[in-house]
């Protein structure tokens, strides 16, 4: 078979043949969940954290997996994709996305044993290195999401309307600002260094539990820099000694202006540099060039 493949409803074949039933939930209202995991060199970068936080968003809904696909099933899938696919080696992203399934079109929950859809694919990733060297531009935009943003769901509009705000702005993203509050970013968790601590919006139901968010707080700690969760508001934009986004995708990648105006001193700071040099090194990587 030729062309890339994708796993859906328990075969791997072409992607060119794959097919979504147009009752399938996802399709009529977005009733489903999803993960992007990295891979790299056919090692799959904080998998258990990706499954915990899938676990986690599935019985936010009421969300089951296929039966017999637990974590091990799900991890030798992915490998198998990547194999089947020619992404074994060098980077690569996997994305899963499960639906409630195909039924009659109901706002309550199709009948018991109704079969969820499950969906992978795989693709070769290039990382950003260029914005993870020079920093990019963010603007802000009002967050009108649900109060639900802790559930990975496949509802998303909201975030590609910030984002093509974004993209028209000439900025690569935008961060959502809820009654003053920065929350996070549209496909991003975004971070703020002020008086020398890192701070970020705390868990709750009005931020997607950041994996790479997460191990960027660990590696700060073990770093000894303060860290402080707590709701950072748009008003302390002055004080913002550096800003960074944090992603399965972009890594750590500093923000160097906002809404058009210059975070500290208009370049990637110490602490951002500091944390991305760490994560590599967690992550085993060794970037193309040193990040000054």
């Amino acid at each position: 078979m030729s062309g890339p493949q994708v796993y859906l409803d328990g075969q791997f074949l072409p992607l060119s043949e794959a097919r979504v039933s147009v009752e399938d939930r996802g399709f009529l209202f977005g009733d489903g969940v999803y993960e992007v995991l990295r891979a790299s060199a056919g090692r799959l970068w904080t998998e258990e954290a990706h499954w915990r936080r899938l676990a986690s968003s599935c019985r936010e809904v009421a969300l089951s997996l296929p039966d017999g696909l637990g974590e091990p099933a799900l991890h030798g899938l992915v490998l198998e994709l990547l194999e089947r696919n020619g992404l074994s080696a060098g980077e690569a992203t996997v994305y899963l996305q499960l639906t409630r399934g195909a039924a009659p079109r109901t706002h309550h929950f199709p009948p018991a044993g109704t079969r969820p859809t499950l969906y992978l694919s795989a693709s070769p990733f290039t990382p950003p290195w260029e914005a993870r060297e020079q920093g990019v531009h963010a603007i802000t935009q009002p967050d009108v999401r649900s109060l639900r943003c802790n559930i990975k769901s496949i509802n998303l509009l909201p975030n590609l309307l910030a984002k093509q705000r974004a993209k028209e702005a000439g900025a690569t993203e935008a961060v959502l600002v809820r009654d003053g509050v920065l929350t996070e970013g549209a496909s991003t968790s975004v971070l703020a260094v002020i008086g020398g601590a890192v701070c970020t919006h705390p868990d709750g139901p009005f931020i997607l539990p950041g994996i790479t968010r997460d191990v960027v707080l660990a590696l700060a700690r073990d770093a000894g820099l303060p860290v402080s969760e707590r709701p950072v508001r748009l008003e302390e934009r002055g004080r913002f000694e550096e800003l960074f986004l944090a992603s399965t995708t972009l890594d750590v990648v500093p923000v160097v202006a906002l809404d058009g105006l210059p975070i500290g001193a208009g370049r990637p700071g110490p602490v951002t540099r500091a944390l991305q040099r760490a994560f590599y090194r967690a992550q085993g990587v060794v970037p193309p060039r040193l990040l000054g």
